[in-house]
């Protein structure tokens, strides 16, 4: 992260009825800076954004915007005095206002000449000119959400605010409003902070992901560096699905079916999770590309079955790696039976025939077991 910071929060506590929901919180976003807050529901993303809103008095620790703090304890500005723009998930248009009216909303100082100037260019860059006289309820969903953002956009916010705005649209639809948003916000260059839950959302939007869990932040990093170096296993297993084996570290490494992996961070004798992502599965004859890394290991593997998904396919497979058939290794992991492949494109191989696979170490990740029983 470079820049002056657009929003700075710092040793953020809140808690309702004497229950946590954040706790040390601390995350500055650059000026200019898209961040996705990325957590499960219930770990406190939106209470974040509340509080950075002025929606709730901040019980312990600051909300520094552009330099000026607007919120610490016994110091709250109100929203309006905050320079925030905020979209809720629920977009919460005003039914008895026509669009221009829902659009120049926070522009009401303005003069009548100079506030419709400004709704009619951000009606054109949502793609809605013409629109000023309808009425929300004459809206798609996705319609709606573009005013949603029209309206925090127009008083020109120093921050954006956005609570999983586009959860409510349809896949291709939330595909298409998701990314006008995005270049709307860049182009604006307004420091935004995205709530999500949805990993791939936050990977397309973000300029750096912030990972929640529990009412703490767990990682904060660049999307591909969220991916690939996951802090922890509970990231890991957030970002995308995995494939889970069971070992114990021994003479500073660990087996799995395609040989043993370094475990440098890890004594001998930890129990250990070894997590595979499904794309770290190399099928010979499947064109799906190894860059700075040779695959290790070559193991026959039977088809269970093969799907396609679109721009990837979905190919489970088994081998046998049954510790009792592995006496060269005592410390081989559990048998684990029915593993996940994703190959890039269509490669549908037939149910019952084998494959020769092997493991792109990059892409297998060893975490100490926080709780062996």
């Amino acid at each position: 992260m470079t820049g002056a910071a657009g929003l700075d929060l710092s040793d953020i506590h809140h808690a309702y009825a004497g229950t946590a929901v954040v706790r040390d919180f601390a995350l500055t976003i650059a000026a200019g800076e898209l961040v996705c807050l990325l957590g499960p529901s219930g770990c406190g993303k939106t209470t974040v954004l509340r509080l950075v809103a002025g929606l709730e008095p901040l019980q312990q620790g600051r909300v520094i915007i552009d330099g000026r703090v607007v919120g610490a304890p016994g110091r709250d500005l109100p929203p309006e005095a905050r320079g925030v723009g905020f979209v809720f998930q629920d977009v919460a248009l005003f039914p008895h206002l026509d669009i221009a009216d829902n659009v120049g909303f926070g522009l009401r100082r303005q003069s009548a000449e100079a506030r419709r100037r400004r709704v009619e260019t951000l009606l054109e860059r949502v793609h809605l000119t013409g629109y000023a006289k309808a009425w929300p309820h004459q809206l798609s969903g996705g319609q709606q959400q573009r005013v949603a953002l029209a309206r925090a956009l127009a008083p020109a916010p120093r921050v954006m605010l956005l609570d999983e705005p586009f959860s409510g649209l349809d896949t291709r639809l939330r595909s298409v409003v998701r990314d006008e948003a995005l270049h709307l916000l860049k182009a604006d260059g307004v420091t935004t902070l995205v709530v999500t839950h949805d990993p791939e959302e936050a990977m397309f939007m973000a300029d750096r992901i912030a990972v929640m869990r529990d009412g703490r932040l767990e990682q904060v990093g660049a999307p591909a560096d969220i991916y690939t170096q996951p802090a922890s296993e509970f990231v890991a297993e957030f970002m995308g699905e995995v494939n889970r084996i069971d070992g114990v570290v021994h003479d500073g490494s660990v087996a799995t079916p395609f040989g043993r992996l370094p475990t440098p961070d890890h004594a001998d004798g930890t129990a250990v999770h070894v997590l595979i992502r499904p794309e770290a599965l190399k099928i010979a004859g499947a064109d799906q590309g190894i860059l700075g890394a040779a695959p290790i290991g070559s193991l026959a593997a039977r088809v269970l079955a093969s799907r396609l998904l679109g721009r990837t396919s979905w190919v489970h497979v088994c081998f046998d790696t049954d510790p009792a058939h592995r006496h060269d290794e005592p410390d081989a992991p559990q048998r684990h039976s029915h593993w996940h492949v994703r190959v890039p494109g269509q490669f549908l191989p037939a149910e019952g025939s084998l494959l020769q696979v092997s493991l792109d170490p990059r892409q297998a990740f060893v975490f100490a077991v926080q709780d062996p029983t």
